[in-house]
């Protein structure tokens, strides 16, 4: 069998080698084996690199000022986009330490908002992609292509897998989904320290209903209407199969599938796999910590809250299931356990005659007989105010993407029934949220808690600070990922989920007037940490590690891989 012109091994005592077989050019074209100007001259001469490179040579951290100037320089957003991406394809270390030395910033970069517009222009900017492509118009492929990424089973802690039905905002993007994918492995690294080459990223190439795309020059991916019903089950089915038995150890996350299939799917596979959807379990648990947070703040226990959910999509009801749950181990009563919520739809809240109610937010529909009677224009479209005024809730949350649907008259009336309202206006981008979190504070008299979907930073009212908390996925997923890896879980329970909301609310010092309820996007590395230990704890209490940790922390910071050169060991090139 032909032997591997690069490979990556750990030795016992953790240290990552990087063992190197080819010579000259094919090695400046590997993103893992190249570092540019920061061979040293023995390795350009061992290598066969001599005269390929300019003389001087570079320490890392010379190169990140370097590229970090280059990336400055770019002039719009999605330029900064399209260099990084080139900078990951060009060379993998430099580009995980540029990122993680500006996480922070580059964040809404190579994540969300501008990775939509990327997805967007996929077929136009292509220019050459990691990642798998798998088309159901072909599923006989479907686990040769595992194969040919060429990573082993014990290679592999993470699949990131799409099918672009609801991406971001911007719905059906086809095979441009692959870009958040490989956004979301980005942020595992930078954030997590899970290595790039244990991760891989897929689009199911489904078909798209997008009419832009089917009828553009460009599109490259299958031309025809997304196909639904039993082949796309049996597709998807065929999928896990082939992930299970090629990437046993491996944790599946579901990424922005559509509203009809990313429940199903979900609860189908989560007893056989170990499987994580982050629209509904990530964003959940993120704004779980943000309410836990404002929950203590208002000395009300979270079992006596009432909760509005704006847009009960599958985020929505996400975020309404692990409320609820958390609710009953707070003492509700489970016979009780959906009264406090109020979901609502494109059509008005939910009740249990509405149109057009799916199956998973069914659970949640109010009785006709309890809105009767209320003061109501139309008892078939009961609006958001009406809502506010009959039920007072003490927790508001948007997950709609409707501008400016938390108004003036929705919120005064929400803070004239409690003292410290707790308000989410969680749509992205900013154009998209239902508030903006200055115009909540002036409506409340500085009384309102507040998390956003998008960053706001800190705005001055009264006399006070207040540093709006960014319930960003990005706070949960990566050290989810991590937790699961370190354990090699079998399974991600409801109860690790809660673990990890639970850890992410304890980092939370929110004593201080104006403090935010989340902590701060800059400590992501911290927060992935907290997170993974508490994720591997439970599992290990539920029975449910492969692995059991020996030493927590340390396996934890052991396990974070640091973006730094490794060490090469050159081979003897192979025999022809």
């Amino acid at each position: 069998m032909r032997q591997r012109e690069f490979n990556l091994v750990t030795t016992s005592n953790s240290e990552i080698v990087l063992q190197v077989r080819a010579r000259g050019r094919r090695v400046l074209r590997n993103p893992v084996a190249n570092r540019g100007t920061a061979f040293t001259h023995e390795q350009r001469a061992e290598l066969a690199l001599s005269g390929l490179l300019p003389s001087e040579v570079s320490t890392l951290d010379e190169q990140v000022r370097r590229t970090y100037a280059q990336y400055s320089r770019s002039p719009s957003p999605l330029a900064k986009y399209i260099y990084l991406s080139q900078l990951r394809d060009r060379n993998e270390v430099l580009f995980y330490r540029v990122l993680s030395e500006h996480l922070e910033e580059m964040l809404p970069i190579v994540y969300t908002p501008t990775i939509g517009e990327a997805i967007e222009r996929f077929s136009h900017e292509y220019v050459g992609q990691r990642g798998l492509f798998l088309s159901i118009d072909h599923p006989e492929l479907v686990e040769q292509s595992l194969i040919n990424y060429e990573l082993d089973g014990d290679d592999v802690d993470l699949v990131v897998v799409t099918d672009s039905e609801g991406i971001l905002g911007i719905g059906d993007q086809g095979i441009g989904g692959i870009q958040i994918a490989l956004g979301k492995l980005g942020v595992y690294t930078a954030a997590a320290g899970i290595h790039p080459r244990r991760a891989v990223p897929i689009v199911l190439d489904v078909g798209t209903d997008n009419l832009g795309l089917l009828h553009s020059g460009v599109y490259l991916g299958e031309r025809h209407a997304r196909v639904r019903g039993p082949r796309y089950d049996e597709f998807i089915d065929e999928f896990v199969t082939a992930v299970k038995r090629q990437f046993p150890h491996a944790m599946l996350h579901w990424e922005d599938f559509g509203a009809g299939n990313a429940h199903r799917i979900l609860h189908r596979y989560s007893d056989q796999v170990c499987t994580f959807n982050d629209d509904i379990q990530g964003t959940a648990a993120v704004v779980l910590a943000a309410v836990l947070a404002a929950v203590r703040l208002t000395g009300v226990p979270l079992a006596q809250h009432r909760v509005v959910i704006y847009g009960a999509g599958t985020a929505g009801v996400g975020i309404a299931d692990i409320i609820r749950e958390s609710m009953v181990r707070a003492g509700l009563d489970a016979d009780d356990c959906y009264q406090p919520f109020y979901a609502f739809n494109r059509r008005g809240l939910i009740v249990e005659d509405s149109r057009g109610v799916r199956d998973f937010q069914r659970p949640y529909a109010r009785t006709r007989a309890e809105v009767d009677g209320w003061q109501v224009a139309n008892p078939h479209a009961i609006t958001l105010q009406e809502v506010v005024e009959a039920a007072q809730p003490t927790i508001l949350i948007g997950t709609s993407a409707q501008t400016g649907a938390f108004s003036r008259p929705v919120v005064t009336a929400m803070a004239a029934g409690c003292e410290r309202p707790i308000i989410l206006p969680l749509s992205n981008p900013t154009s998209r949220s239902e508030a903006n979190p200055a115009d909540l504070l002036e409506w409340t008299d500085g009384r309102a808690l507040i998390a956003t979907g998008s960053p706001y930073g800190t705005i001055r009212h009264d006399g006070v600070y207040h540093t709006i908390a960014q319930a960003n996925n990005a706070l949960i997923f990566p050290g989810l990922g991590l937790g699961v890896s370190v354990v090699r879980a079998r399974r991600v329970s409801d109860e690790m989920i809660h673990a990890a909301a639970a850890a992410l609310a304890g980092l939370v010092n929110e004593y201080r007037p104006g403090a935010s309820l989340l902590p701060a996007m800059s400590d992501l590395r911290l927060v992935a940490a907290a997170v993974a230990l508490a994720v591997a704890r439970t599992a290990e209490e539920q029975g449910l590690a492969r692995t059991p940790m020996t030493d927590p922390i340390n396996d934890i910071y052991q396990r974070m891989w640091k973006p730094e050169y490794p060490r090469l060991e050159v081979l003897p090139v192979e025999d022809e």
